[in-house]
């Protein structure tokens, strides 16, 4: 029994190329997984449409995870828009603020996502948290740095009185990597449902379809996820 119980784990999923990467990770190893999202009020909403897909196209194309794959949480956590003057829920530009973090940071995100999440796990029998955060290709945000998310997993299993697990596999991964990753979990049919299903773009754009998947190709997301594949796609890096 306790064996099971530390086979089920909950995956921080936006819909976005990372999660989406993480929650492959997850199904490969847990034999339940579970899945979590967020409604921030975010400007790149159209997130929370893809995620219902790419969900269902890994039922559809990954039978194996098919039936390892559990019940979707979505949470409205429109209060945290509403707190927060960010590029990322709010219309403005993406720039560099006078802090030296870039305008789409958005404070205490990750620790109110992971703290939520707990809640959720804790409550369904769920010991890990699976998250996207990375400090190799990231733009900076100290909520996805390492020790942060140590300091904080040793917190949620104080407060709960209860291991709280919280993996982060893509922590020391650059974005060339992460599809590497993806590669290995579900060959070339995986990277192309993420490529193609998955949003990372700040500005929400889906109506350019370029070779590494869908956004406006100019703001730091896209500028990390084309950069990516473009040395995943190269020979030499593989």
């Amino acid at each position: 029994m306790g064996d099971a119980v530390e086979r089920r784990a909950l995956v921080l999923f936006s819909g976005g190329q990372d999660s989406a990467t993480c929650l492959s990770w997850a199904l490969d190893r847990y034999t339940l997984v579970e899945t979590v999202g967020f409604n921030y009020e975010q400007r790149h909403a159209v997130e929370l449409e893809c995620r219902q897909v790419v969900l269902d196209r890994i039922k559809a194309q990954f039978p194996n995870w098919a039936t390892r794959l559990g019940a979707d949480h979505m949470l409205d956590l429109a209060l945290l828009g509403q707190i927060s003057d960010t590029a990322l829920t709010q219309n403005q530009e993406i720039a560099l603020k006078a802090s030296g973090l870039p305008s789409t940071f958005v404070p205490g995100r990750n620790l109110l996502f992971l703290t939520f999440a707990s809640a959720i796990a804790y409550r369904r029998g769920l010991t890990t948290l699976v998250g996207g955060m990375c400090e190799t290709d990231y733009s900076g945000y100290p909520d996805c740095r390492d020790n942060t998310l140590k300091a904080l997993q040793v917190a949620l299993s104080l407060g709960l009185d209860a291991p709280m697990v919280v993996e982060t596999p893509l922590m020391w991964l650059d974005k060339a990597q992460t599809w590497q990753l993806a590669e290995q979990l579900g060959g070339t049919t995986l990277v192309e449902l993420i490529r193609t299903e998955t949003h990372s773009c700040y500005l929400g754009d889906r109506t350019h379809l370029h070779a590494w998947g869908y956004g406006c190709g100019q703001c730091p997301a896209c500028e990390l996820r084309r950069n990516g594949y473009e040395a995943f796609a190269q020979p030499e890096s593989k």
